[in-house]
């Protein structure tokens, strides 16, 4: 990573408007709702404190520090926040006492009592933040990877730490980056510099689907790479430059297909990962590259501005990956800066991400290679085994971390006055999150708007406040996809045991990694009446009380659909990203046996008291229509017509035959059911006859196809068998 430090403040342009798909569900009076405010002030006074509750009133009056947030203006989708969590902060992390320990990664990682970090970004063998340099296959000229291993530095700190995480947050996304290939894979055989030589794209590619595998043999699944770190960047150590040609010609050539071929085509490539001061080598990438999910970005150099003009000139994703705070730093002025261009400058410029770099460090700054940041501050400083210190970056992420959850997405929010920045958030259980920052030297009462209510509130110098609310709604409905069902008590999963398959097998809590399997993934379904049918994915049963009974101990049941009430829940938000819920014959809330925190026990109904073992968390795992999981990519048009479009998998020579009743030269794009485009071929229509894709390296799945031709745009949703 560059060492380079910038100071000026950094104008966020304001990012072109998206339409989305679907229609979120918001209030327009907010008269007497509550709201929290959580300050971090420069002065380091209050650092991620809550502060007393304020209400929403009529909107009068005016002033100069307006911030309008408008739900009705919607942009992307948020995946979530966090840290790189290095080799070496897995070191200083392992070197901790157990209470200690487990308490540090509480505080990082746990949805409700910690900061949420929801993104963690790991690198591929070393980084400049490792003990040493190394890489998982140092036999030269072993292609075929017969050498190929985690042994080493990785499975001795990294994975176990990362275990650990995903007991605390089963939902994580893990982001891998390589900082070199093998030194014999490269053009000067030295960890420092160098480019990867063209004979080893195939080895290399290789290298990454073994990589995928040995992770997943650890139950670690893979969210998203970068084929590289800071590309440009010859200097650190490791490190390896790749221009956007060699850039793409990898990816195309070698990794992406490679990927699908080894059923791995369902994890984001991102390209680039680099300064804002480039747009050129992204948007080349992006926009020659079906396999490629978007571009990430740090701001050691340029414009936060430029996620903007490439997720413009793209139509893909944008990430914002990395940025350091150093050693020298002051508090208030990192966490100024941070907040202003990183935290509320990113997100505004279309970023799903925003990641600090380095989790935890000892107390000289290590561990690190010998060419590794000297002056980068953890997020978490290790002092010893029992004692570690918070700075600024734990803040950073902190402030937004803690109440945008994954799965939110941004909404419309405007300020009159440039003193104070802001970006609003609508998260899925219907609550809204407000971040503002006041840049000015003194204190500033502003007005938050939203429909016809007001709030009026004394933002201190150099701070920030986010700001929460809860809508009151229940989960959305037009889209209602798969849902994990998590327990605040336990942070474990609703679950049918056993995976069974038969009417009347018993529901218990248990473990949830990556969304989990189909038997614990959940639909809600309106039964028009503000009820819910809750059904598995695995079956297509219903959630139900067993013998239709209404005691306090009965245990709760996946049953065949009958027309009764005891198929049927209130579902009710509780303000504070929980939900409870009531089954409607028996008045009794679902409820986890005994508070128990085990895997395996039972699920019963019992009077609602307000437990945390009574109080859910619905996380999103899995849109249930071509519709929603697209709903990011909105040139595509849902449109299912038969007349429009007939499209059909033909098994015998593994391609799509395609007939749009049209004639001319069209564009096929084919995505897989989270919306990453795959595959991108241009055909030409003859009447007739059909046009044929072929779609061997695909591995079996959903996928949505778009067509893109003279006369417009059509999707349908096909199963590849």
């Amino acid at each position: 990573m560059h060492k380079t430090t910038q100071t000026p403040t950094i104008r966020v342009s304001k990012a072109l408007k998206l339409l989305c798909c679907g229609t979120l569900l918001f209030m327009n009076s907010l008269n007497a709702q509550t709201v929290t405010p959580w300050i971090t002030s420069g002065d380091q006074t209050k650092l991620l404190q809550q502060q007393a509750t304020v209400s929403f009133g009529t909107n009068s009056g005016t002033n100069p520090s307006t911030v309008t947030v408008n739900a009705g203006t919607t942009y992307q989708t948020m995946d979530g926040f966090g840290y790189t969590l290095t080799e070496g902060s897995c070191e200083v992390i392992s070197g901790m006492a157990a209470t200690q320990q487990n308490q540090l990664l509480n505080d990082l990682y746990n949805p409700t009592t910690g900061l949420n970090a929801s993104v963690v970004r790991i690198s591929i063998a070393a980084s400049d933040l490792s003990s040493s340099s190394y890489s998982y296959n140092e036999t030269s000229g072993d292609t075929n990877m017969n050498n190929f291993s985690l042994n080493g530095p990785d499975l001795t700190y990294l994975v176990p730490i990362l275990k650990k995480i995903l007991l605390i947050n089963p939902n994580i996304k893990i982001l891998a980056t390589p900082w070199s290939a093998p030194r014999w894979m490269k053009t000067n055989g030295a960890w420092v510099g160098g480019s990867l030589q063209t004979q080893y794209y195939a080895a290399y590619a290789k290298y990454f689907v073994k990589y995928f595998d040995a992770m997943k043999a650890q139950g670690i699944n893979i969210w998203g790479i970068t084929p590289q770190n800071e590309p440009e960047n010859p200097n650190n150590e490791p490190s390896m430059l790749m221009n956007s040609t060699e850039q793409k010609n990898f990816i195309n050539q070698q990794l992406g297909p490679q990927m699908a071929a080894a059923g791995y085509g369902n994890i984001k490539i991102i390209a680039f990962d680099h300064n804002c001061d480039n747009t050129a080598y992204p948007i080349d990438v992006l926009n020659n590259s079906s396999y490629v999910d978007g571009a990430a970005f740090h701001l050691y150099l340029g414009n936060i501005s430029a996620m903007s003009t490439v997720k413009t000139q793209t139509n893909k994703n944008v990430y914002f990956t990395e940025q350091y705070t150093g050693s020298g730093g002051s508090f208030s002025g990192d966490f100024g800066w941070h907040m202003q261009n990183v935290v509320i400058g990113s997100t505004n410029n279309w970023s799903k991400t925003v990641l600090e770099w380095n989790a935890a460090n000892n107390s000289s700054l290590g561990p690190r290679t010998p060419g590794g940041c000297s002056t980068c501050l953890g997020a978490i400083t290790v002092n010893n085994s029992t004692s570690y210190t918070k700075n600024v970056a734990y803040y950073i992420i902190g402030q937004i971390s803690k109440f945008v959850k994954p799965g939110a997405v941004r909404i419309g929010a405007s300020s009159t006055n440039s003193s104070i920045q802001s970006a609003a958030f609508k998260n899925p259980d219907g609550s809204t999150a407000l971040v503002v920052y006041n840049s000015g030297g003194s204190s500033n009462t502003i007005k938050v708007v939203s429909g016809s209510s007001a709030f009026n509130y004394a933002v201190p110098a150099s701070s920030a406040v986010t700001f929460t609310w809860s809508s009151g709604t229940p989960p959305p409905t037009e889209f209602p996809g798969y849902y994990n069902i998590i327990s605040r008590n336990s942070n474990k999963g609703l679950d049918v045991a056993d995976n069974a398959t038969t009417s009347g097998s018993r529901i218990q809590q248990y473990d949830i990694t990556n969304g989990g399997g189909s038997n614990q993934r959940w639909k809600f379904v309106p039964d028009g009446s503000g009820n819910y049918y809750i059904i598995v994915k695995s079956t297509g049963m219903y959630l139900a009380v067993e013998n239709n009974g209404t005691a306090d101990g009965l245990k709760v049941q996946q049953k065949t659909f009958s027309s009764s009430n005891e198929f049927k829940w209130t579902v009710t938000s509780l303000g504070t990203g929980y939900y409870k819920i009531i089954n409607v014959n028996s008045s009794k809330s679902l409820d986890v046996e005994n508070v128990s925190t085990a895997n395996g026990a039972n699920i019963q109904v019992w009077s609602y008291t307000g437990g945390l073992n009574q109080q859910w968390q619905l996380v999103q795992v899995e849109s249930s229509t071509a519709k929603s999981a697209l709903a990011a990519q909105t040139t595509v048009v849902e449109n299912t017509s038969s007349n429009d479009m007939t499209i059909f998998v033909n098994e015998t020579d593994d391609s799509l035959k395609i007939d749009t009743n049209h004639e001319g030269d069209a564009e096929v794009q084919v995505f897989n059911i989270t919306g990453q485009p795959v595959l991108k071929k241009n055909v030409k229509f003859v009447k007739g006859n059909q046009a044929e894709v072929e779609i061997s390296r695909l591995p079996k799945g959903v996928y949505i196809v778009k067509v893109n031709d003279s006369k417009g745009s059509y999707s349908k949703k096909i199963l590849k068998q």
